[in-house]
């Protein structure tokens, strides 16, 4: 295991405290982490996050923002391919097993870049090699061992191809079941979201593994428990109306009327629920764009683009695009 190459912090009274109480110090590694959103979860539950690996630094500046490390350190910006930034993980695992004498963290939560798999993506391009960044969190379960793992990805995530350790080109399912499964019971669920407490309807895919030294305790058994599904009117009928284009509620930052081009207005001005402004009988209201002065009308890739929402069903999932009516 790597060591740090700088001085280790002392270690903090309160974990210290926290480590001799009834469940102990629960700790969780998250690669691939975005803006922290997915796993921030777990810092809700009392988890503390060992380290957080993402890309691009504005996501991670997210997280910082959410505090969702207790250590500055533990936020790394880089390359999950590169030695260096996989090297700053187990920096941050040692540290951790030096403070506070912990064996492996709790959970490693995975959700590499999806966009080669996902049905959303219109504009796949190189997929195999994005698809295999999979592989590199099958690497560092193998050599930290965590008691937990868990992967979230979307519906395509198991059938997608990836080139796995051994070189070979195979489905991500039988990449994670030729490394993982010897030592780990492995759960595969392809789920919707909305029946699990979000508020919107997302089909995703779960890949749940505990590790086969713990007793008692199977993928089943930390299974989410089904809640019942919202309807949009339920999640913000209470909100107040926003007529202004660009204006934010005074009091919640979070619900603001997007600016978008003042063009697209008429598109949706006329559709019902359910509707698409595709649906316009209008040739002058139906999606399009101007290109060397002629009409170019855009294609209907997503069957829910451009269409007004239904109030009393679960809403469906939002594709905000910049300076887009989010669909």
């Amino acid at each position: 295991m790597a060591k740090l190459k700088y001085n280790i912090p002392e270690p903090l009274p309160t974990l210290l405290e926290e480590k001799k109480s009834l469940y102990g110090l629960r700790t969780y590694i998250s690669l691939f982490s975005s803006a922290g959103v997915g796993c921030y979860g777990f810092k809700q539950e009392n988890y503390h996050c060992i380290a957080t690996v993402e890309l691009l630094e504005r996501r991670l500046r997210i997280q910082q923002y959410n505090q969702k490390c207790i250590y500055n350190s533990g936020y790394i910006c880089g390359d999950m391919t590169a030695q260096e930034t996989k090297d700053k993980v187990f920096e941050q695992l040692y540290m951790w097993k030096r403070n506070y004498n912990i064996q492996e963290p709790d959970v490693i939560i995975a959700t590499p870049p999806c966009q080669g798999m996902s049905v959303a993506n219109h504009k796949k391009g190189d997929e195999l090699k994005r698809n295999s960044l999979v592989v590199e969190s099958i690497v560092m379960i193998r050599k930290i061992k965590p008691k937990f793992f868990i992967f979230e990805n979307v519906r395509a995530f198991l059938n997608s191809v990836c080139t796995d350790i051994d070189g070979k080109d195979k489905a991500i399912r039988h990449a994670i079941e030729t490394d993982l499964s010897g030592e780990y019971n492995i759960l595969y669920r392809v789920i919707n979201f909305k029946d699990y407490g979000n508020p919107s309807s997302r089909t995703r895919t779960l890949v749940l593994g505990v590790r086969k030294d713990i007793k008692d305790i199977t993928p089943l058994d930390i299974f989410p428990d089904k809640q019942s599904e919202r309807t949009l009117r339920q999640v913000i009928g209470h909100l107040p109306s926003l007529k202004v284009m660009g204006e934010s509620a005074p009091n919640d930052i979070y619900h603001n009327f997007r600016s978008y081009s003042p063009q697209m207005e008429s598109w949706i001005a006329d559709i019902k629920e359910g509707q698409s402004a595709f649906d316009n009988t209008d040739p002058a209201k139906i999606p399009h764009r101007i290109k060397d002065g002629k009409v170019v009308y855009n294609a209907q890739k997503n069957g829910d683009k451009y269409t007004r929402q239904c109030w009393d069903r679960v809403a469906s999932y939002w594709f905000p695009l910049f300076m887009n009516i989010a669909s």
